[in-house]
């Protein structure tokens, strides 16, 4: 429903990190954290279950199972927690709802709404929070149509780097 492709709004995102200076995890998170649109429900043996009662498509779990196997926690746990980041940035922050685009109105309440002070709290605890509100603002600011960014091979060294810190950080 946005004014931007899947990857579009990817090259978006990753960009946008990339020139907040994010680190090479961020990057690779925001340049995958809608991975889960895209991989096929039918190859995730989990997407029978999230999809069953919820009219959100948990896209995010989805990507954050598929990336789990691949990527450390810099990586899929923001990309995990960037639907729960527009969750509780809309209830820690009153302008927050205003930069949202109309699809991502529409879909917050299919997520849940905005937080209550208990998800504020457990949301807070989790380790990667900031990491997944800083992706959560580039996917906001990442459906720009037509804006100009680098292809996808510009934001590789990026994935190698996040892909080889994981694999250290699991030896």
């Amino acid at each position: 429903g946005e004014a931007v492709t899947q990857r579009e709004h990817a090259l978006q995102a990753a960009t946008l990190a990339e020139k907040r200076n994010g680190s090479a995890n961020q990057i690779a998170a925001a340049l995958l954290h809608d991975i889960g649109h895209i991989i096929n429900a039918s190859e995730s043996d989990a997407a029978e279950s999230l999809y069953a009662d919820n009219a959100d498509d948990l896209h995010e779990e989805i990507g954050f199972r598929w990336l789990s196997a691949h990527f450390g926690p810099e990586v899929s746990d923001p990309v995990r927690l960037h639907v729960p980041a527009k969750r509780y940035l809309c209830a820690v922050d009153e302008d927050y709802i205003n930069v949202l685009s109309k699809t991502s109105v529409r879909s917050l309440h299919d997520q849940g709404g905005p937080m209550s002070s208990d998800e504020v709290k457990k949301f807070e605890s989790e380790l990667f929070a900031t990491d997944a509100v800083a992706v959560r603002r580039w996917d906001d600011g990442a459906k720009v149509p037509n804006l100009e960014t680098p292809d996808l091979t510009h934001f590789r060294t990026y994935l190698d780097t996040a892909f080889n810190n994981s694999a250290h950080s699991s030896e």
